[in-house]
């Protein structure tokens, strides 16, 4: 069953690829306006700073996708449980302080992979 949280994280490490290219560069583009819900104004004011965090969300991607494909499975279980523990911790800090949704698209699928590792390896 270690292919389930594997696949979980991968899946994990997909959606903050996705998270750094919409903060890093969609930012004040259409799809970063809608899908955050900025006012283009605000959205061009705060570009640097969506970078920043969108270059920390690369950095998790990263870790994930070396967690999901490394070769040694004891390892790569130990580099899952640290970079999804990180992706939990971001997630409830988001969802208390900037938006609930971050709850349910990062903390809680993070959360459910840390289960599975810890169930199955």
């Amino acid at each position: 069953m270690g292919y389930l949280s594997t696949t979980t994280t991968a899946t994990i490490g997909l959606i903050h690829t996705y998270i750094t290219l919409l903060e890093m560069y969609y930012w004040d583009k259409p799809r970063g306006i809608k899908t955050f819900g900025l006012k283009p104004d605000f959205a061009k004011q705060t570009k640097p700073l969506a970078a920043n965090q969108g270059l920390y969300n690369g950095f998790l991607a990263a870790g994930l996708f070396w967690g999901a494909f490394h070769p040694v499975e004891e390892f790569a279980a130990q580099i899952r449980m640290f970079f999804l523990g990180c992706v939990v911790v971001a997630g409830v800090f988001g969802g208390a302080t900037a938006n609930t949704r971050i709850l349910f698209v990062q903390a809680l699928p993070a959360a459910v992979s840390m289960g599975l590792i810890w169930l199955w390896g």
